[in-house]
């Protein structure tokens, strides 16, 4: 899943997203709290806001790719996979409530042989 696969225009692109992961830019826009207007024209998809998102997205699922085989399963860890060390949240709640940079740290410490 290298990222530049993912870039159009100097920016991630939502549909190059969706269409690797099978899935619309709709749900991408929903499951990273964007409303639905956030891929609805260029200067939206270009704020802060959702290319932050997209990146951090895309991160955590690069990272844990090789763990569960395919970009598909990693977007469904992503999703559902709750993590016990934050009351059973998952990578997706905890990038809505601002804390994706949490996630990473928290592989770190598994990778490391700490306890989630």
């Amino acid at each position: 899943m290298p990222f530049e696969e993912f870039v159009e225009d100097r920016v991630f692109s939502p549909t190059l997203v969706a269409n690797a992961l099978h899935t619309t830019r709709a749900e991408i826009a929903g499951t990273l709290g964007l409303g639905r207007d956030a891929f609805s024209c260029a200067p939206q998809i270009r704020a802060q806001k959702t290319q932050t998102r997209l990146r951090q997205m895309l991160e955590i699922l690069h990272r844990v790719e090789v763990q569960t085989g395919s970009e598909l399963a990693a977007y469904a860890w992503f999703r559902a996979g709750p993590l016990p060390g934050f009351g059973g949240l998952t990578p997706n709640q905890l990038l809505r409530q601002g804390r994706a940079d949490q996630v990473p740290a928290h592989l770190d410490r598994i990778v490391a042989g700490g306890y989630a």
